[in-house]
């Protein structure tokens, strides 16, 4: 794909998302003009660099779509249940071209306008009692528009003295362009005016009577201001993401060798040091100081270049609710919030699939019918909401519907018939909530083109804990459930507190730690476990060392850790507060660790995984032997 090819496709994709979440906020609000607005003046932007790369079943479906919205948007048709499908129709279809295109399939092999989607337009174009000629005359207009952007090239190059006006453009082009700019093969009218033909075929000129060739000359007389505009300035470029994550690595590792390189000179100023020798470790501190400071701000900036809001992912969403209610027979509204929120756009592009799923069982599985919400005493419509927002290092993002919510005791009762528990086991309600991550697991007794096969919440699961997150399920029968994914802000470099024992070195993310406090010598006991009041409310109190296999030890430090269900975690020692460069372990796989990194004075560190603290240092479920 060629370059102008490349940025076509991106800014046309970008255009052609909008447009989607503009239909379906039309949907909700007909009388929106500025809507209509902006689906209209897409169709159009994306329609004019579709004749311009020559892909004639863009222009084609643009086209049609844009004669339609014209008249919305000025009154001539109202806003019907037909015209929004027939658009979001062709907003699929043009979503496909440009994917095909961004996979690196080549225009010519694109497929044309389907028929059916040509036929929807042109009946919601009949439907609307617009006074003009009949929609096929305007199909066929539109076909041999394309025909010409299609022929442009082929007469332009059969003829490269003249145009059909008699006018020598490739002369005239040549003789006011710098030295070695000069074109050989198509004049300049041929390729101005292939896009400009297609722009300007309304259905509405069918009527007109034909007017003469276009020449050039009344094009300029009208807008002069083209001939003399300045080039516009690029506030922005585009950054391959390969290039940005070997920046941010780089960045990261300078901010580790300044650290180390600071406590190294702490150490050697615990020696005295006089004459020319000490001018030298004062310059030496200095320098050390300012290039601390400016790898800290690289980093900074680097991280800053990685990050994108939510609202990318979550833009994707309304219209996969919306038609998933409707072939499910439901009447749900998707509220979202927060989606200026940003994160790393590691974390934007993995959250897709898990959401997905989330969605396709809250609907599936949590809304309920209009019917059977009105025999319980709800309203006929269902809301699932979607929020993100910034809470520390981390950000939290929670999908809550007002569905019939989870029984614990109907799940305990599936898990146990498939053989993912055993049958004594004895398992708190919060428990009972995550058997639905483990493989295998489904309520449904026939599998469904949406649900029912046992596999996409254990998707959901892995792909946050691979992502050094976690997922937290809250559900109260008759109300509805919640699901709280919290995640790093970065992934890259993560702020961590660094603890000891039984020897090892290890890293807590902050996300989850409150305070530090002492442990005695002798605990309280309830149901045999150590319990530890902390602000007047009785924690229980686990060893580090036991929840990851480690020899017991003396440990005397506890750090409350802000879980779904708090504790307080036992740890020998509490040696500072780092942000470390996280590298996940990918040779081998050791419950509880996540990944390692180097301290200040290049000691492995082992980082402990944030979902498993949140947890509460122990896998929640265990497969049945």
């Amino acid at each position: 794909m060629d370059d102008m090819l490349k940025d076509f496709v991106v800014e046309a994709m970008d255009l052609a998302v909008n447009v989607e979440e503009h239909l379906l906020r039309l949907e909700r609000d007909p009388d929106n003009k500025e809507t209509l607005n902006a689906v209209f003046r897409s169709f159009h932007t994306i329609k004019g660099g579709a004749g311009f790369m020559g892909l004639p079943a863009l222009v084609a479906a643009c086209h049609l779509t844009e004669n339609l919205f014209d008249a919305l948007r000025t009154g001539a048709a109202p806003v019907t249940p037909i015209a929004i499908e027939a658009a979001l129709q062709a907003s699929g279809f043009v979503a496909d071209q440009l994917t095909e295109l961004a996979n690196g399939a080549a225009p010519e092999s694109l497929p044309a306008m389907p028929e059916e989607l040509e036929h929807i337009l042109t009946n919601a174009i009949e439907g609307k009692g617009m006074d003009v000629p009949a929609p096929a005359a305007a199909v066929a207009e539109v076909a041999v528009a394309v025909a010409q952007v299609a022929e442009a090239p082929a007469a332009a190059t059969a003829s490269t003295t003249a145009s059909a006006d008699g006018l020598d453009w490739e002369g005239m082009y040549n003789a006011v362009v710098p030295a070695g700019s000069q074109v050989a093969a198509a004049p300049v009218s041929a390729v101005a005016a292939a896009p400009a033909a297609v722009a300007a075929a309304p259905v509405a000129a069918a009527a007109k009577p034909a007017a003469k060739a276009w020449d050039g000359a009344e094009r300029r007389e009208e807008r002069p201001e083209v001939r003399h505009a300045a080039p516009v300035k690029e506030d922005s470029i585009r950054v391959d993401a390969v290039k940005l994550d070997a920046l941010l690595e780089v960045a990261g590792e300078s901010v580790q060798a300044a650290n180390q390189a600071a406590v190294l000179l702490e150490r050697l100023l615990q020696f005295k040091f006089e004459g020319q020798a000490a001018t030298l470790m004062a310059t030496l501190a200095e320098t050390l100081e300012r290039a601390s400071r400016y790898s800290t701000e690289l980093q900074r900036a680097t991280l800053a270049t990685r990050m994108q809001p939510v609202g990318r992912l979550f833009q994707k969403f309304p219209r996969l609710v919306r038609e998933l209610a409707k072939d499910l027979g439901k009447d749900v509204e998707l509220t979202i919030e927060g989606a200026e929120t940003e994160v790393d756009r590691v974390v934007v592009d993995s959250l897709y699939d898990p959401l997905v799923h989330m969605l396709r069982n809250s609907l599936d599985h949590g809304v309920e019918s209009p019917e059977a919400r009105l025999a319980a005493g709800k309203p006929a419509k269902s809301y699932i909401s979607l929020k993100a927002w910034q809470e520390a290092n981390s950000v939290m993002i929670v999908l809550q519907d007002d569905g019939k919510g989870m029984d614990p005791v109907f799940l305990r009762s599936k898990a146990q018939q498939k053989g993912l528990i055993s049958e004594n086991a004895q398992l708190s309600n919060d428990e009972c909530f995550q058997l639905v991550f483990l493989p295998g697991f489904s309520t449904k007794e026939v599998a469904s083109s949406v649900s029912g096969r046992g596999v996409g919440m254990d998707v959901v699961k892995t792909a946050v804990e691979k992502n050094r997150g976690a997922i937290h399920i809250e559900s109260a029968l008759g109300k509805g459930t919640k699901f709280a994914i919290r995640l790093p802000i970065e992934l890259s470099i993560v702020p961590t507190m660094l603890v000891s024992t039984s020897g090892a070195a290890l890293a807590l993310p902050m996300a989850v730690v409150q305070r530090v406090v002492e442990l005695p010598e002798t605990f309280m006991e309830v149901g045999g476990a150590p319990v530890l009041k902390d602000q007047g409310r009785p924690l229980p109190v686990r060893s580090l060392a036991g929840a990851l296999g480690y020899e017991s030890c003396s440990e005397r430090v506890g750090i409350v850790v802000a879980a779904p269900q708090p504790y307080i975690l036992a740890v020998e020692a509490v040696d500072g507060t780092a942000d470390l460069v996280i590298k996940p372990m990918t040779a081998i796989t050791v419950e509880g660790i996540t990944g390692t990194a180097r301290s200040a004075e290049g000691e492995l560190v082992l980082v402990v995984g944030l979902s498993f603290l949140m947890d509460g240092c122990r896998s929640s479920v265990r497969l049945a032997a």
